[in-house]
């Protein structure tokens, strides 16, 4: 059934489709749901947020799990659903509030507050998972510390040291031991001194503005507390130190008190050569202190290290990097959306749902470069379907394409359509608009541009492993079309039996390379067992020297869920080229790989 926000936003949208809408702002980060509580962590080149969710309607902190976003742009977020809830924690029964991300030993550890069935009180409990998007399982059975407060927060110092804080009215700190789900010694109170954290008025019991949410970090020898300050309501303050256990300076504001929502909560962090704060507010229709949305701003440091004053925005950050049409996106990745919601996907993954006529979703800084000859999607419709039109710069910006989509027989039963489009070139906002007659009129997985006389698109034969084997060949081990999981699609291609970490999936690519171009590479691994760093490779041999090039960075995959390898490199080679060869491998082990949806182009 339709969110009461997505109704709103699909309203809001037919009262704004004026010329303006070019320039819609992309603050808030997500519109399908209320979000709040923002911790971002960066690996593997990729920017991932963890949020908590306000229940619609809400007239109190009413959160029942907790999703994952990421972005490599900082304007395209893709939306990973919710890895963990309430569920997760056998022990918890409400209260499923902001949390905070670490990655330790090839893991990633979610620490969140919870309210603790058995006590009723508020207790920090630990999820681990083996990939930033999850699942993620409870580490303990139990709570990791209980003092009835919120707001975890950790640092992992240089030293490897790695310290749990968290508290509201106090601030609390432990020290983890390695295993992160541990710690050593008792619980250490940081003393709330004016001098440390300002001071407040009005409230004898609560003489500094330290408030909660403390987000604590390092940079350049010095170590940042930033945290929400002297509700209500709630303003950004920080503090500085010279170790992470004090003594603290207040230093002053971040974030003025704004935006509808009389709670706020920090997080800052460093992506793509500039440094980022996020936040929430209650920016979206609806929205309120209950019905939060996460939004982010970029900032620059000033010279001796302080933070200036950041002011929230519509408008958001710019883009770092474009998006590339002629690699299959997501659906679920878009800068803006109206009407719609997200759902899981039968094929795996997400897919967008609910839609409804005159719905849309906007895709930023798509690089077309010299056109595009036609539009694939893979779609699902229970009804009679609808259409898809592709616009230019606004909701109702120059058509240069409609895809029209008929019934499937279910919202999970999915197929491909494919649709000419013209007018297409270089670095564009793209909006997929909706239309049809009333009710719900289809689902959409995934959309790819083929680009204007086949250059330039996917070098790789079978890309979708649809074809079984096709194409493809081992350097070892057996290659084989898998039906058991799929990213997307029906199948994948399975390499087991592997004896060495170099063999894996290849597809000879001789014949397609011009010397000196720029390849871009995304290929979808997961693990048959085990958690091993995989990447993507290719091996040139030229004038009887053979080379190696590395077209992704090694990333952690694991059996539980589907990772995407990401990069570019520039192929050269001197003399004659003999042979080249596109291929999946390990850094180290030789656990059975899954690829699926591979392109190199």
């Amino acid at each position: 059934m339709r969110s009461a926000l997505a109704r709103i936003m699909s309203v809001l949208c037919l009262m704004i489709l004026l010329p303006a809408t070019a320039a819609r702002a992309d603050n808030p980060i997500v519109q399908t749901i209320y979000t709040a509580d923002p911790a971002p962590l960066v690996h593997n080149g990729r920017l991932y947020l963890y949020t908590g969710h306000d229940e619609d309607g809400s007239t109190y902190f009413t959160m029942r799990d907790w999703r994952v976003y990421s972005t490599t742009d900082m304007a395209n977020w893709t939306d990973h659903g919710s890895p963990m809830s309430l569920a997760t924690f056998a022990w918890a029964d409400a209260n499923a509030w902001a949390g905070h991300v670490a990655y330790r030993n090839g893991r990633f550890y979610w620490y969140v507050p919870v309210r603790n069935r058995s006590t009723g009180g508020m207790a920090i409990g630990v999820g681990v998972g083996d990939s930033p998007t999850g699942p993620f399982r409870d580490a303990l059975g139990r709570p990791l510390v209980e003092n009835n407060e919120i707001d975890p927060n950790v640092l992992i110092d240089d030293s490897g040291q790695a310290y749990l804080y968290w508290g509201n009215p106090r601030l609390a700190y432990v020290r983890l031991n390695s295993d992160m789900i541990s710690y050593s010694g008792a619980v250490t109170y940081i003393p709330l001194t004016t001098a440390g954290y300002g001071t407040r008025t009005g409230n004898p019991s609560r003489p500094t503005l330290y408030e909660e949410g403390p987000w604590v970090f390092k940079r350049n020898g010095q170590y940042y507390n930033v945290f929400a300050a002297e509700c209500c309501s709630e303003f950004i303050g920080y503090s500085t130190a010279p170790s992470p256990t004090g003594p603290w300076t207040y230093r002053g504001t971040v974030m003025p008190r704004q935006g509808g929502s009389f709670t706020n909560h920090a997080g800052i962090i460093d992506f793509a050569g500039g440094s980022y704060f996020f936040y929430h507010n209650g920016a979206l229709p609806g929205g309120g202190g209950y019905t939060r949305s996460v939004a982010v701003e970029k900032f620059a440091y000033n010279a001796d290290g302080t933070i200036p004053t950041i002011n929230m925005t519509t408008a958001g950050p710019p883009q770092v990097a474009t998006l590339d049409p002629f690699a299959r996106q997501e659906a679920e990745t878009n800068a803006w959306s109206s009407g719609v919601e997200t759902e899981p996907s039968g094929e795996g993954g997400m897919n967008v749902g609910f839609i409804e006529n005159g719905d849309h979703i906007k895709v930023r800084g798509v690089a077309f470069g010299n056109g595009a000859s036609s539009f694939t999607a893979r779609v699902a419709s229970g009804t009679s379907g609808g259409r898809i039109e592709l616009r230019l710069g606004s909701p109702t910006g120059t058509l240069v394409g409609t895809c029209t989509v008929n019934g499937t027989g279910g919202w999970q039963i999915w197929a491909t359509v494919t649709c000419p489009v013209s007018g297409l070139s270089g670095t564009r906002d793209l909006y997929l608009r909706f239309a049809g007659g009333s009710g719900y009129l289809l689902n959409l997985n995934w959309w790819q541009f083929t680009p204007s006389g086949g250059g330039g698109g996917n070098l790789l034969t079978n890309g979708t492993m649809e074809d079984g084997t096709t194409g493809w060949t081992s350097s070892g081990g057996t290659l084989s079309s898998a039906t058991d999981v799929a990213h997307a699609g029906s199948r994948s291609l399975l390499t087991s039996g592997r004896t060495s970490a170099w063999q894996g999936p290849h597809q000879n690519v001789t014949t397609r390379l011009t010397n000196g171009r720029t390849y871009t590479t995304g290929v979808w691994v997961r693990s048959q067992s085990g958690t091993p760093s995989a990447k993507a490779t290719l091996t040139l041999t030229a004038n009887g020297t053979t080379s190696y090039l590395q077209l992704t960075p090694a990333q952690t995959i694991s059996s539980t869920g589907w990772t995407q390898l990401t990069g570019t490199a520039t192929v050269s080679w001197t003399g004659t080229l003999t042979s080249a060869s596109f291929y999946v491998e390990t850094a180290a082990g030789t656990d059975g790989l899954y690829i699926d949806d591979a392109s190199f182009q």
